[in-house]
């Protein structure tokens, strides 16, 4: 008798954990190495594609190239998305890191507005649009694929590992910064060491590639396309049918989108500009806080498939709404150590929700939806809050005349996920729905 779709789902051979933990890992390295880079060079893409009166007005310029390419996460995730949920999280997934890639690497071959004019930025906006939009299916489908693999009492703690890609992704970023600047001289990184990390990304590209190609699809997607559950409009479906999750996760998701953003990315330029600190101290500060949120990940994931995710959330988002403002005090008051402790605690207490949110957001969603309902409620996030973080923290110190300004934002976007978390059931425990 022929095997029924559910049969046969299980009698193939499951992958090793390790191996797929790898995959996402890896994946999501590559892709936010490459999205972080611009961020943590954005004093020196202010020098050389921006034209204006002002250091400021020309990092403000940069920033808002920074925060275009959010723009595109929505459209990119509803895309990838549509093909995740459609045909595969790993077909997806291996396109969402070409892109990337391909982005990332052109950026570094690209004249600059001296040799090009306005063309140059022109050109660079372009790339940083084509980022934002592979960058929008990446880490929602990377979740979806290591929660569909995972046991269940152990969804929350693999999910984190996935996120802590992201976090190493940024890692390599600040700590190739930080090499440039100790390796060559300012004049040398003005005229073409700058280069170097974009062009990296085609190094680090391709053994992310190999290895996701060696992956196969997670059991319960052969699953729900064997006993033809696939939606043909995966948004459509998602929106008929879980629109009020997608709001929940856009709410849930601020304080690791717009918190994430001010306590690594935006803090690199913070502390040069107000706490008065070198490149180097800033950029040591920012990889030492991601090295600490690495380790702090795996740790909320283990709390929260213990104890379940809405105390380990509650938790992260009140420590970083009452620690944010006294931490970008120590930040802003120009003593090295204390600059590097105050960054370090507001990250850990991102990183406490981002460990326990990512198996949380996915199991809301059914399997047919799951990947475009994770991207699109997590990426109007990082549209609406974290890709203008930046901006914004930089826009609010010139308009109040305040460097304590950006913690007010970190605070909110605090206080956005603890009230969200009042509206989230918990799911600890619970089977993935398979529909």
């Amino acid at each position: 008798m022929p095997q029924t779709a559910q049969g046969s789902a299980e009698a193939q051979p499951k992958q090793s954990p390790v191996k797929v933990i790898r995959a996402a890992i890896v994946g999501t390295l590559v892709e936010y190495y490459d999205f972080g880079i611009f961020g943590y060079m954005a004093t020196i893409m202010a020098s050389l594609f921006f034209v204006s009166e002002s250091d400021t007005a020309a990092l403000l310029k940069t920033f808002a190239t920074f925060a275009i390419a959010f723009f595109l996460r929505v459209p990119g995730g509803i895309f990838f998305g549509h093909i995740g949920d459609k045909y595969g999280r790993k077909s997806a997934l291996s396109w969402t890191i070409l892109l990337m890639v391909a982005a990332t690497a052109a950026i570094g071959m690209l004249p600059t507005y001296i040799t090009l004019g306005v063309w140059a930025t022109v050109v660079l906006v372009l790339a940083r649009c084509l980022q934002g939009f592979a960058a929008g299916g990446e880490i929602a489908g990377a979740n979806a694929f290591v929660l569909e693999s995972a046991p269940t009492k152990w969804r929350a703690f693999q999910t984190s590992m996935v996120n802590s890609g992201t976090y190493l992704g940024s890692l390599a970023a600040s700590l190739v910064a930080l090499g440039l600047s100790t390796a060559f001289t300012h004049e040398q990184i003005m005229s073409w060491a700058w280069r170097i990390p974009f062009l990296l990304s085609l190094v680090i590209g391709v053994i992310g590639i190999w290895i996701r190609n060696q992956m196969e699809d997670t059991p319960q997607f052969k699953e729900l396309e064997g006993h033809g559950g696939t939606k043909k409009l995966p948004v459509m479906e998602l929106l008929r049918t879980s629109g009020g999750v997608v709001v929940r996760v856009t709410f849930l998701a601020a304080l690791i989108t717009g918190g994430y953003y001010i306590a690594s990315v935006y803090a690199a330029t913070y502390l040069q500009k107000v706490g008065g600190q070198s490149s180097t101290v800033a950029f040591l500060s920012t990889s030492l806080a991601l090295i600490l949120g690495v380790i702090t990940l795996p740790i909320a994931g283990y709390l929260a498939d213990r104890y379940g995710r809405k105390p380990v959330l509650f938790a992260g988002s009140a420590g970083a709404a009452v620690l944010g403002i006294p931490m970008f005090i120590l930040m802003s008051g120009g003593h090295a150590a204390q600059a590097m402790l105050g960054q370090s605690v507001l990250f850990i207490m991102v990183s406490v929700v981002n460990g326990s949110s990512a198996a949380a957001i996915g199991e809301m969603f059914k399997a047919s939806v799951r990947y475009t309902g994770a991207a699109m409620g997590s990426n109007v996030s990082h549209m609406v809050l974290g890709g203008t973080a930046p901006f914004i923290a930089t826009w609010l110190i010139g308009t109040t005349g305040s460097n304590l300004a950006p913690a007010g934002y970190f605070v909110f976007c605090a206080l956005l996920t603890f009230g969200a978390v009042f509206f989230l059931k918990e799911t600890k425990g619970t089977e993935l729905n398979p529909d």
